[in-house]
C-alpha cells in the first residue's frame, strides 16, 4: 500500500517574511512599484494634508496608488475587497510597506483623483513614449458601455417619474386603508405592512426630491430624455446583452502596440459627439509627448465604426489633419467581402459603372478638402497641398490653383483615381472658382468614396485588431464589468485608472 506524506495546506505557519523578496522581476507588480516611486511626481497629492504640525500620519499617495492599481489588475474593483488583501494577501502587504488602509480611505482616495489622474495618465504615456510603444502609424476610437453603480428602474423622463411616483402613493394608500378596514390583522402582517408603506413612501419622497432639485434634461433633438434618480449622469444603453443602465467609455489607442492615450466615460450623451472632444484631447496628449521626430499630423491615420459616423464629425475629421476613415451604417453592403453586398447595387452606382466603363471615377475637385476661408487644401488621401496661385485667370474665370506635393503624390495609394499619368516632375493639381458657389460633394459623400476604395477598405479593416482587444483586456481579463462610483467626474477617474493598469502593463510585456 502507499504511503505519502500528509497534506498540511489547511495549517497555519510562522515564518519570516522579507517583504522586498516578495517583488519579483518581471511580474506587473514590480513594473508597477517601480514606475509609481521612480517615475511618477506626486507632489501634487500633498495638498490634500496640512497634518505636519498635528494629527495623525496620512498613508503615503504612492501606497495608495500601488495597491488600487494592483488591485484593478486582478480584479479587485471593491475597496472593502482592497483593504481586506491587505491584511491577508503577501503580495499587497509587499506593496504597501505592510500597512493596512482602511477601505473608506481607500474609497476616499479613489473618489478624489478627479484632478490627479490625468497628469499621472500622462506621465505614463511619456514613459511608453520613450521606450518606443507609440507608433502614431493609427489610432482607432471606440467605446464600450459599462453599468454603472445605478438601478435602470430608477429611470424615466420626468413624467415617467411622475407616474411612478402617484403609483407609489397609491400602493401606500392601499397599505393604510386595508388596516382601516381590517382591525383583524395579526401583529406580525402588520409590522410586514408597516415597513412596506415606510418603503413605498420613501421611495416616493425620493423622486419628489430629485424632481424639485434638478431639471430635466433634453436630446440633441430639444426632446426629454430619461434621467436616472440614483446617478443622473449615467444614461440607459442598449449594448449586445440587453438595456443597461451605465456608462460608455471612449478609448483612443494607438495600433502598434495598443497603448491607449485618450480615456473618458460618458453617460448620457450619444456616441457621435463624442468623437471631437476626444480628438481633441488626443491632440493635446500628443503635444504633451515628447519625440525627437514628432511626424506630420496629416500621415496619421485615424478609424471610427459607423456609430462615430456624421456629416459633423467628417466635416471636423477633415478639418483636423488626421487621415481619417469611419464607415457608415451601409458600408458592409457596398464591400463585395460580403455576401450581402453581391445583389446591393443602386441605380446610381450602375450608371456610374456605365459611363466609367467600370474603372475608378477620377477625382474632381469636389473630391478635395478645400477651406476658401484659410486657402488651405487637403486631398482624398488627406495629404497637405501648397498654394500655386490666386486670381488665375482661364476662360474668363477666376480661379485659386493648388499643387500636391510630388513626394506624397509618387507614393500615394489612390494614385490610380486621381492622375491620369504617373507624376514625374509635379504633383496633381486643382483649382477652384473665386467667389462663385460651386457644387460640393458632401463629407459623407466624401467619405464613402474614400473608404470603399481598396486602401480604405484596407485601413479600415484594421481598426478591429486595434481597439477591440483593448477592451476585451479591460473588462474580461481584469474583470471591469460594473463602475462601482457614481457621478461622471468619479466614474471618469475609476475608468482611466483601469486604462492605466492597461498601459502599465503594456510597458512590462515590452521590458519582459
Amino acid at each position: 500500500m502507499a504511503n505519502y506524506k500528509p497534506d498540511l495546506s489547511c495549517q497555519s505557519k510562522f515564518i519570516p517574511v522579507d517583504f522586498t523578496q516578495q517583488i519579483i522581476p518581471g511580474t506587473f507588480e514590480y513594473a508597477l512599484s517601480h514606475i509609481v516611486d521612480n517615475h511618477l511626481d506626486l507632489t501634487p497629492f500633498d495638498e490634500w494634508y496640512n497634518n505636519d504640525n498635528g494629527g495623525a500620519a496620512a498613508y503615503p499617495p504612492s501606497v495608495m496608488l500601488k495597491i488600487v492599481l494592483f488591485g484593478y489588475s486582478r480584479g479587485l474593483v471593491s475597496s472593502r475587497r482592497i483593504a481586506n488583501a491587505c491584511e491577508t494577501n503577501i503580495t499587497f502587504m509587499s506593496l504597501s510597506g505592510d500597512v493596512q488602509p482602511h477601505y473608506t480611505s481607500i474609497a476616499h482616495f479613489v473618489a478624489n483623483m478627479k484632478d490627479k489622474i490625468e497628469p499621472l495618465f500622462t506621465q505614463v504615456l511619456m514613459i511608453c513614449d520613450r521606450e518606443g510603444l507609440i507608433g502614431r502609424n493609427m489610432f482607432a476610437i471606440d467605446g464600450c458601455k459599462i453599468r454603472s453603480n445605478a438601478s435602470k428602474e430608477w429611470s424615466g423622463t420626468f413624467d415617467e417619474l411622475e407616474r411612478k411616483q402617484a403609483k407609489l402613493r397609491r400602493a401606500s394608500q392601499r397599505i393604510l386603508e386595508r388596516h382601516q378596514a381590517q382591525d383583524s390583522l395579526g401583529e406580525d402582517e402588520v409590522t410586514h405592512d408597516l415597513k412596506q408603506k415606510a418603503k413605498l413612501d420613501k421611495s416616493a419622497e425620493k423622486i419628489t426630491e430629485y424632481l424639485a432639485t434638478h431639471q430635466e434634461k433634453t436630446g440633441s433633438k430639444g426632446k426629454p430624455v430619461k434621467s436616472n434618480i440614483t446617478d443622473p449622469d449615467s444614461a440607459k444603453m442598449t449594448t449586445s446583452k440587453g438595456t443597461i443602465q451605465g456608462y460608455n467609455g471612449i478609448a483612443i489607442n494607438d495600433d502598434k502596440h495598443q497603448i491607449i492615450l485618450q480615456a473618458q466615460v460618458w453617460g448620457s450623451v450619444g456616441e457621435q459627439q463624442t468623437l471631437a472632444p476626444a480628438v481633441t484631447q488626443l491632440k493635446q496628449q500628443l503635444d504633451k509627448l515628447t519625440t525627437e521626430k514628432q511626424p506630420n499630423k496629416h500621415t496619421i491615420k485615424f478609424t471610427a465604426d459607423s456609430g462615430f459616423n456624421s456629416e459633423a464629425n467628417l466635416e471636423f475629421m477633415a478639418q483636423s489633419g488626421f487621415d481619417s476613415y469611419i464607415a457608415d451604417n451601409q458600408f458592409r453592403k457596398r464591400n463585395p467581402l460580403f455576401k450581402a453586398s453581391e445583389t446591393y447595387e443602386t441605380e446610381q452606382e450602375k450608371r456610374r459603372l456605365k459611363r466609367s466603363n467600370g474603372k475608378p471615377r477620377l477625382f474632381t475637385s469636389i473630391d478635395f478638402h478645400y477651406d476658401e476661408a484659410t486657402q488651405t487644401c487637403h486631398c482624398p488621401a488627406g495629404n497637405e497641398m501648397w498654394l500655386s496661385g490666386i486670381n488665375i485667370n482661364s476662360h474668363n474665370q477666376q480661379y485659386t490653383r493648388f499643387c500636391g506635393y510630388l513626394k506624397d503624390c509618387k507614393i500615394c495609394p489612390l494614385q490610380q483615381q486621381c492622375m491620369r499619368k504617373l507624376p514625374k516632375d509635379r504633383g496633381r493639381q486643382v483649382q477652384f472658382k473665386r467667389d462663385e458657389s460651386r457644387k460640393k460633394l458632401s463629407y459623407g459623400a466624401k467619405m464613402k468614396i474614400k473608404i470603399d476604395s481598396p486602401i480604405g477598405r484596407r485601413q479600415y479593416s484594421k481598426r478591429l485588431g486595434a481597439i477591440e482587444p483593448v477592451f476585451g483586456n479591460i473588462t474580461v481579463n481584469k474583470g471591469m464589468n460594473k463602475f462601482t462610483l457614481r457621478g461622471q467626474d468619479k466614474v471618469n477617474t475609476q475608468w482611466q485608472m483601469y486604462c492605466l493598469v492597461h498601459n502599465i502593463e503594456k510597458l512590462r510585456n515590452s521590458l519582459h
